[in-house]
């Protein structure tokens, strides 16, 4: 079998993440995407994500390419740009690409994962939706209809729903729920305990009416502790934290909520919030306060659980020391405190002169960090498609 991967894309200040399990299917993940216009001209040395992530994903038996499941953290732009371009959003019955060439096929998402809490909360600020947001948006709410009539999903029409939402909406699809707090292991009606284990800790529940307006303009995301195991028996597990644009007040939340079992929030792997934000660790602006800037001990410790040796990674362009943020050189100095304690290490993926993707693969001695390059992982994956293209 592959190993697992973890891969960060040079985005710029955006997200776009794939975990891969190191099961026998390579089950793929996508977090969250930023796929630029200029990224696909090949005179722009803008990196071509969309080219790469192609490479590496499997196809089905009708050579669609596709991905088990698509995460869209919150709803901006720079989350979410590219969707509609390189993503079949409707029916699966329908999908009109299989006469065009394989690079120029929209990839098929079998099961969407989605929060109508993050999409509320950004509602009740006036915000309007791009368009690529609001293209997942509708698609997550056809296939939450589709389920709710038909009582089951099949692949490509599938959707999993993050989160409870007011006034009782999500009562009646239990099944495709996960409560904020609770552990999941299935991916598209299968389950892989034995490779993979999350829990959601974002989006909270709805608050009061003044708390609710602090959550929405404090980047409600959803947030998801990664349990990802190198192989079946295996005791060694990494641990990967991941929680979109979410700022201070949503950690300070988190950490209320687990202070007295912080090992839920341990990582060896953190994907700093908001690209490197200052916003994540403080409620005083970088650039109005500067080195007086107080830290949220809260926010800090939620974001402090870090194990030994463990890796910090900014999905971001270079972090300066500047006024900007993100990214923020005073919250990539209070990464990098946080990971002294531990021997650990802090990765920005817009560092190099030309960015290029972090890879991390997970070993039975922990994350390693991949050579780059992607030839390897392709041909292991062009030898496992026959098994996974015959899954039904």
């Amino acid at each position: 079998t592959m190993a697992g991967q973890i891969a960060f894309f040079p985005v710029g200040n955006g997200d776009m993440t794939m975990v891969r399990l190191a099961n026998a299917d390579a089950t793929t993940i996508i977090i969250d995407v930023r796929i630029r216009q200029a990224a696909d001209d090949p005179e722009d040395d803008t990196p071509d994500v969309a080219g790469e992530l192609r490479k590496q994903l499997l196809t089905d038996a009708d050579q669609r390419p596709y991905v088990d499941a698509f995460l869209l953290s919150h709803p901006d732009e720079d989350h979410c740009l590219g969707v509609r371009k390189h993503f079949w959003l409707g029916p699966i019955e329908d999908y009109p690409d299989d006469k065009k060439p394989q690079a120029e096929k929209r990839i098929v998402i079998r099961e969407m994962w989605s929060s109508p809490m993050i999409f509320r909360r950004r509602n009740s600020l006036g915000l309007t939706l791009c368009d690529d947001a609001h293209a997942f948006h509708v698609e997550a709410r056809r296939r939450v209809l589709r389920w709710k009539e038909l009582g089951y999903a099949v692949v490509g029409n599938a959707v999993r729903v993050f989160g409870e939402d007011e006034g009782g909406k999500t009562d009646d699809i239990q099944p495709i729920l996960v409560k904020t707090g609770e552990m999941f292991s299935t991916i598209g009606g299968h389950t892989y305990g034995d490779f993979f284990n999350a829990r959601l800790l974002a989006p909270m529940p709805m608050q009061d009416d003044e708390t609710e307006k602090t959550l929405s303009k404090n980047h409600s995301s959803v947030i998801l502790s990664i349990e990802l195991a190198p192989s079946s028996f295996s005791q060694n597990k990494t641990r990967f934290l991941t929680g979109g644009d979410a700022h201070t007040s949503i950690w300070e939340r988190i950490w209320g909520r687990y202070k007295d079992t912080p090992e839920v929030l341990e990582y060896d792997l953190l994907q700093a919030p908001h690209h490197c934000s200052w916003h994540a660790l403080s409620h005083d602006s970088w650039s109005t306060y500067g080195e007086d800037a107080e830290v949220s001990e809260g926010a800090r410790s939620a974001l402090g659980q870090a194990r030994e040796g463990a890796i910090i990674v900014a999905s971001s362009k270079k972090v300066l020391d500047d006024k900007n943020d993100p990214p923020c050189i005073r919250a990539k100095r209070e990464y990098e405190s946080i990971l002294d304690d531990v021997n650990g290490l802090f990765l920005c993926v817009g560092d190099k002169a030309k960015p290029e993707t972090i890879r991390f693969e997970i070993t039975s001695s922990g994350l390693v960090r991949a050579a780059v390059g992607i030839a390897a992982a392709s041909s292991a994956v062009a030898a496992a498609a026959p098994r996974a293209g015959a899954r039904k």
